[in-house]
């Protein structure tokens, strides 16, 4: 991650925005739109198969040193063996355990198979992506995410919203078709922002939900309502979680969480308002901070704050101008 050299001045944006981190899956837009895809590239012999399960995935301990993997398997043994529809999730790029260009489909079992089983095989274990994404590589980790996103929809959308009837799965898994009244039907992402508001003194203001004395301490954040820009989403959710008004606003980067579909909106914004007032209901906590602080209250337990896996770390050090040490257990 790339960070500014110095603090920000107040009532000042950051001009640096958060890395770019560079597509390590191939979800072949185009060739899943070719009928038959799927059936093709399970005859072939040579696609793999991820397996999801309640939003749990099978993974397999690589060591100390090498972290945790994807169990794949071949699709064309799965598809032999489990009566399941198969959706692709594209081909990798760049590093992987897999050679670059291999496909990925992926395959969803309503219960997660008991251990000994041929889908539980006792080198792996059902894991859910809080419990080990901090142990996978970035391959396995964009799987995951995808499979995650891609499940959850099919999961909730089995029927057309129009008129009822069961759809009829295409392109590859990516649209559902009701096969009555003909409309396509396609996943759907919820778009969220999630901001760093810096008060005029440089300050970082965190707040938190739950009781009022918790140690954890985030970002704010809120969903996007229809009609709604971003910008004025960050307005309105800061205003109403801790009564601050926004006076500018920027975008850093993004980050997909699709559990169930989210799709997170990083923001920086500032704010000539000094004293923030929770709201009680989604944030009942609310604090303001210097780097110095924050970094302190981190250290001496007073305090947690968002993990490394999440845009709300990257925001909050991003602020913060580098790394924030965590405290050691």
């Amino acid at each position: 991650m790339s960070y500014t050299e110095s603090p920000a001045p107040a009532n000042h944006l950051m001009d640096t925005v958060l890395p770019v981190r560079p597509a390590v899956v191939d979800r072949g837009s185009g060739a899943r739109l070719k009928p038959g895809m799927v059936e093709d590239l399970i005859a072939s012999g040579t696609a793999q198969a991820m397996v999801i399960s309640q939003r749990k995935a099978l993974v397999t301990e690589q060591g100390l040193w090498f972290g945790d993997a994807l169990r794949l398997w071949e699709a064309l043994n799965l598809a032999e063996d489990n009566p399941a529809t198969a959706i692709y999730l594209g081909a990798t790029l760049g590093p992987s355990s897999l050679p670059e260009g291999s496909a990925v489909l992926l395959f969803t079992v309503a219960q997660p198979p008991a251990p000994g089983t041929s889908l539980t095989p006792a080198d792996a274990q059902w894991a859910g992506f809080r419990e080990v994404a901090g142990r996978l590589d970035a391959s396995d980790t964009a799987l995951f995410i995808e499979a995650s996103a891609i499940s959850n929809w099919h999961a909730t959308h089995t029927h057309c919203p129009q008129c009822g009837t069961p759809t009829d799965l295409e392109a590859g898994g990516w649209v559902r078709r009701c096969p009555r009244d003909n409309s396509e039907h396609y996943p759907r992402t919820d778009p969220a922002i999630i901001v760093t508001v810096v008060g005029p003194d440089g300050r970082l203001l965190l707040g938190g939900g739950g009781p009022t004395d918790a140690k954890n301490y985030s970002t704010l954040a809120g969903f996007v309502e229809p009609g709604e820009s971003l910008e004025q989403a960050v307005v309105r959710e800061i205003g109403e979680e801790v009564g601050v008004r926004v006076t500018a606003c920027q975008y850093l980067g993004s980050q997909s969480w699709p559990f169930p579909a989210s799709l997170m909106l990083g923001f920086t914004a500032t704010t000539s308002d000094s004293v923030a007032k929770p709201d009680g209901v989604e944030v009942t906590r609310a604090r303001w901070f210097s780097r110095e602080e924050l970094q302190a209250a981190v250290l001496s337990g007073e305090i947690t704050i968002s993990t490394r896996l999440s845009i709300a770390r990257s925001l909050i050090e991003h602020w913060y101008g580098g790394v924030i040490e965590d405290l050691q257990p």
